[in-house]
């Protein structure tokens, strides 16, 4: 008997902007596919709801409070949604399936780290070794 493994929660983030030569019937037909994608994805446990980001923001640092957008237009995140999935590889590879990949848009998907931050645990806020 084959066991299926645990899934893991994996966080993407849809970055990009549309294709400047798409017109906006071409962009509502791949972001009405996405919905219908997305919802028979969430509707089999393999995605959980995500929201679009609104364009909007602030920055906080210990410097000061300043507006957004934070990086270059091509880093723009457009919003972010949650896959469910036995591994990375697997999460990926669904998200390879996302209509609007077509359409200009990209998505960086990582694991949900589950345990809590630690000074003595090597994290993605940790400094780079000193040479």
């Amino acid at each position: 008997m084959h066991q299926a493994l645990p899934l893991s929660e994996y966080l993407v983030l849809s970055r990009g902007q549309w294709d400047e030569h798409l017109s906006p019937e071409e962009i509502q037909a791949a972001i009405d596919a996405f919905y219908a994608w997305h919802g028979r994805l969430v509707d089999e446990g393999r995605m959980r709801a995500g929201q679009r980001l609104a364009r909007e923001g602030r920055r906080v640092s210990r410097q000061a409070v300043t507006d957004g957008p934070f990086g270059e237009s091509k880093e723009l995140i457009g919003g972010y949604w949650h896959v469910l999935a036995g591994s990375l590889d697997e999460a990926a590879a669904l998200m390879a399936q996302n209509p609007t990949l077509a359409c200009g848009l990209s998505f960086e998907v990582r694991p949900i780290d589950p345990e809590r931050a630690s000074a003595w645990v090597a994290s993605n806020e940790t400094p780079p070794a000193r040479s």
